[in-house]
């Protein structure tokens, strides 16, 4: 069976998005609609006439809406096979009418549970019963049924009905891949929380995954190595796998690694700032009230290095931000931000050698007070390590001034910021700022004292009256008397090593702040 025209259709979603642009798409087709509450009811109110399946079946809803649909005249008329003459004839006999189309989303369970105020009962409720029913038994009669179970199918589905009459066996298959995929995906929530809910542990014993591919790429790390993109299907928020791509060439593997690096530390500013990545590392980082002047400075930081990097900015890129990021003999591989005015677009899309060469990728709104939730991944091979993301502000209240000296309000507000950054780059990280921007970056080095040499060298001059911040502890003094020997005056660091008592004999000889976290962060 190739062409099947829709006549009868059963709708029950509780996403309403897209509802009745389909539905009336429907209606308008010949089609005739079975829904049931908050959804016949938003059809009802929008002029699109709907059956009710509780008048269909000859039996109410029940149990609190528990049993709406779970009944033989809804799924007999989704799982009878139409080349079977005895099941036409049994449907036919029960007064049960074929269905040639299901839409039905199911109940927000994962984002239910992914709130703090959540309780175990509200999420019990959330545990859909009925759509995964019917979206298993349409999928597995996919032959005969259409089965649609996200808004973002819907325009395609309506085209292919507007121009053929009906859905291909093509269509059809893919729609049904994709519903138990996201039954699979469903199931696999609930049941890590109930895991969760009942050891305690927030590893599950077992993990099973479910991403999306959402781009194949040109080539992985090198080009000798193929790639692609996957995401999580209920990813929200600023990321890379919700971000849309406005401009430019194919992203590449080591561009979206280099955008995940310079995204997620944008996104560690509340004012504007602006992030330079190079190679998985930040090369330049700036904040200022505008986002011009935070570029600028950014790329300051170490221009050398910012030439064909990805950058990231947290706010919407501007007429006078383009302009100063289009200036003559600066290159940028990508751009990532919440959005672009129309006036930098053009100017990001036309001026000479940019048009051609920069990509241009938009997030989306920022969210106030949002965190990063879930897992951070990493590969080894034949396994998988799992943990949370570093995120989130550190506590201050667990800071400690070790030094004679305390921290100017200068100084302090430059501690803070170095701290930001030097969490996003790779161990041993040491970064040097000043005026709320990055002037010397040590990262990737098997011992510290190199990285302080190398973050002096690079800053030069700018070195003095700069603050300095470390991702992990120092073992010896040898790196404190660098950094007062380049004009740095003042540290923060973690602490934590046996000794401590030399780096902070260091910067009270040297005249240093130092002020211990409490808490490392490495990025290896």
């Amino acid at each position: 069976m190739d062409l099947v025209r829709i006549q009868n259709v059963v709708i029950s979603v509780s996403q309403k998005l897209g509802l009745t642009s389909l539905a009336r798409g429907l209606h308008e087709t010949g089609a005739t609609i079975f829904s049931t509450g908050g959804t016949r009811r938003t059809l009802l109110d929008a002029g699109i006439p709907a059956v009710e399946v509780a008048e269909y079946t000859g039996f109410p809803e029940m149990l609190d809406g528990r049993v709406k649909t779970l009944h033989p005249k809804v799924h007999g008329g989704i799982l009878a096979r139409r080349d079977l003459a005895e099941h036409m004839r049994a449907i036919e006999a029960h007064q049960i009418r074929p269905f040639d189309m299901v839409v039905v989303n199911l109940y927000p369970f994962e984002q239910t549970v992914a709130r703090a105020d959540c309780t175990f009962a509200k999420a019990i409720e959330n545990i859909d019963i009925g759509g995964p029913s019917m979206i298993r038994s349409a999928a597995k009669n996919h032959d005969a049924v259409t089965v649609v179970t996200d808004p973002s199918q819907y325009a395609g589905v309506l085209e292919e009905l507007q121009q053929h009459g009906g859905t291909s066996i093509a269509t059809r298959r893919r729609l049904a891949l994709e519903a138990f995929r996201l039954t699979a995906h469903y199931d696999r929530v609930i049941a890590t929380y109930f895991a969760n809910q009942a050891t305690g542990d927030k590893f599950p014993q077992e993990l099973a995954l479910s991403f999306h591919r959402k781009l194949v790429l040109r080539y992985g790390e090198n080009p000798h190595q193929q790639a692609a993109f996957y995401a999580e299907p209920s990813i929200h928020g600023p990321s890379l796998a919700t971000a849309r791509q406005l401009h430019g060439k194919e992203l590449s593997y080591n561009n979206l690694l280099d955008l995940e690096s310079a995204l997620v530390l944008a996104l560690e500013f509340d004012e504007p700032a602006a992030v330079v990545v190079k190679h998985n590392n930040p090369c330049g980082v700036a904040s200022h009230e505008q986002l011009s002047r935070a570029f600028l400075r950014a790329y300051e930081g170490d221009p050398v290095s910012a030439f064909g990097c990805v950058m990231a900015l947290n706010r919407t890129v501007d007429e006078a931000s383009a302009a100063a990021i289009t200036e003559p003999g600066r290159f940028i591989e990508a751009i990532i931000a919440p959005s672009f005015s129309e006036a930098a677009l053009k100017l990001l899309t036309t001026r000479p050698t940019w048009k051609a060469n920069v990509r241009l990728i938009e997030f989306g709104e920022l969210q106030n007070g949002s965190t990063v939730t879930g897992w951070e991944y990493r590969g080894v091979r034949g396994g998988l390590l799992v943990q949370t993301f570093d995120s989130g502000p550190d506590p201050q209240s667990e800071w400690k001034v070790m030094t004679r000296r305390e921290p100017t309000s200068a100084e302090l507000d430059d501690l803070r910021f170095a701290w930001r950054v030097v969490k996003h780059v790779r161990s041993n990280a040491i970064v040097l700022a000043k005026d709320r921007m990055i002037i010397g970056v040590g990262a990737g080095q098997m011992n510290r004292v190199e990285s302080v040499a190398i973050a002096t060298r690079k800053a030069g001059e700018k070195s003095h009256g700069s603050v300095l911040g470390g991702d992990a502890f120092f073992p010896f003094r040898d790196g404190p008397d660098l950094a007062a020997a380049a004009g740095v005056t003042a540290i923060i660091q973690p602490g934590g090593s046996k000794r401590d008592e030399d780096s902070i004999r260091s910067c009270d000889e040297h005249g240093l702040a130092m002020i211990f976290t409490g808490r490392r962060h490495f990025r290896h």
